[in-house]
């Protein structure tokens, strides 16, 4: 279940309770008269809405312009014992955890594809953490750069961008990976050379037999076939709010270990190292955003019918 909480304009207030009363997803529906005061003498709305209906009743909502002119809460309710709760999750078709709340999600990887500070610390921490680990031929530094890596956040901004047409989203998340990846590396190259100067790595170790990270940099076919399934369940784990699938698709593919193994090859000038990074990187970053894009078309489409 997830709870609404409405702030509308007191004139636009009943069509707001047609809208909710007309919707059998919609229960335990509470008005407080003039409890606003921005805007001035508004009403305050609560319901609850399965997550079946929740967009279609968003997307009516917004025809109000109660988003313009109020607000819109959405929350997300983990546990609700409630008889009418039950009845409504009943007449509505489909299962909640197939439904995608398009105004949710988009939402959420707009906050996630914004470049900020944070957002490039993480991506030259993660980097970091996995040229460390490409030297050392350690799986478990590259899994941990894996899971710190905040990348998937604008690759999902990006689907969500092209299946929903907003351009000011698709705009952000590729600045985010554009900007985002290239400062990573970067500071990956300067880290690489102050860990050399300080002895602790050398090019030596690059150059060495690494049988457990070998494979950053050599793409395949198999390459394209893991970072489709990858797009795929990272998709499904945040239209379905599955945090723990979302971990999962973070450890599956190698984006930040790439762009690291890339980076300390540069810093070395083993350039054919580089190229090969620089190639699966390519690979896994266009198979997630085909894969994502593909899975919501195909909820939105099976969601219809």
């Amino acid at each position: 279940m997830l709870q609404l909480r409405i702030i509308a304009p007191a004139d636009r207030t009943a069509a707001v309770e047609e809208v909710l009363n007309g919707d059998p997803g919609v229960t335990h529906l509470v008005v407080l008269p003039g409890a606003a005061r921005d805007p001035a003498n508004g009403d305050v709305l609560y319901c609850d809405v399965v997550r079946e209906a929740a967009s279609g009743v968003l997307s009516q909502l917004r025809q109000l312009r109660i988003d313009q002119d109020g607000s819109i809460m959405l929350e997300r309710v983990d546990t609700m014992l409630s008889a009418a709760a039950d009845r409504a999750a009943r007449q509505v078709p489909g299962h909640g955890a197939d439904a995608v709340v398009w105004e949710e999600i988009e939402h959420a990887t707009g906050e996630e594809c914004k470049l900020s500070g944070a957002y490039l610390t993480f991506m030259i921490v993660a980097t970091a953490i996995a040229g460390i680990g490409v030297l050392l031929d350690q799986p478990i530094l590259i899994v941990g750069a894996m899971v710190v890596g905040p990348e998937f956040g604008p690759l999902a901004a990006l689907c969500v961008g092209i299946v929903r047409f907003r351009r000011r989203l698709i705009s952000r998340a590729l600045t985010a990976l554009l900007v985002g990846f290239p400062v990573g590396m970067l500071g990956t190259v300067l880290s690489t050379w102050a860990l050399d100067w300080m002895d602790l790595v050398s090019k030596d170790m690059l150059l060495g037999e690494r049988p457990l990270t070998a494979f950053i940099w050599q793409p395949d076919a198999l390459s394209w076939v893991v970072g489709m399934l990858a797009g795929v369940a990272g998709m499904l784990s945040l239209t379905s709010a599955k945090a723990g699938a979302l971990v999962g698709v973070l450890i599956s593919v190698t984006t930040v270990p790439a762009a690291a193994n890339a980076a300390v090859a540069l810093a070395y000038g083993v350039m054919n190292e580089a190229a090969g990074s620089a190639l699966q990187l390519v690979i896994n970053l266009a198979a997630i955003a085909v894969a994502g894009v593909l899975t919501l078309i195909v909820q939105r489409l099976a969601w219809r019918s």
